[in-house]
């Protein structure tokens, strides 16, 4: 550059996506199951917080259509989850569209993940069921 070249204004950082492996894909849905399995986490199982921001965060790096119901409806459950007064209804009723949503991406799903996300919906499913007694 010599002095009559104008500085070069400053570029924004481009978020790179994020690459998740069919591993990884594969280890999200255990660990969900196995959380899950154990019945609905409480407010004090940060754990359970920590799986709602990875399932939210894979979700939305994958940029598969179809997924944005899903990922509003993480949010929504997150929302719940941390909120002092959280209504056991509203929580059922974001259980039961996460795993009817979740239940519709299986049918889909490729690469032998249906099986394993068709229970994992039908295990938010029950889930939102028994909160809703």
């Amino acid at each position: 550059m010599d002095s009559l070249t104008p500085t070069p204004a400053h570029t924004p950082d481009f978020q790179v996506p994020l690459e998740v492996t069919d591993g990884q894909h594969s280890a999200l849905i255990d660990d969900t199951l196995a959380l899950l399995s154990d019945g609905a986490p409480t407010q004090a199982n940060q754990y359970g917080l920590t799986e709602i921001d990875r399932w939210a965060e894979v979700l939305r790096a994958s940029e598969k259509p179809g997924l944005a119901k899903i990922i509003r409806e993480l949010q929504s459950l997150r929302e719940q989850l941390t909120s002092n007064d959280a209504d056991p209804h509203a929580v059922a009723e974001t259980l039961a569209t996460l795993g009817a949503e979740t239940g519709k991406v299986a049918d889909e799903a490729s690469a032998g993940y249906g099986p394993p996300l068709a229970q994992l919906g039908k295990l938010l499913i029950k889930l939102g069921s028994s909160l809703s007694r």
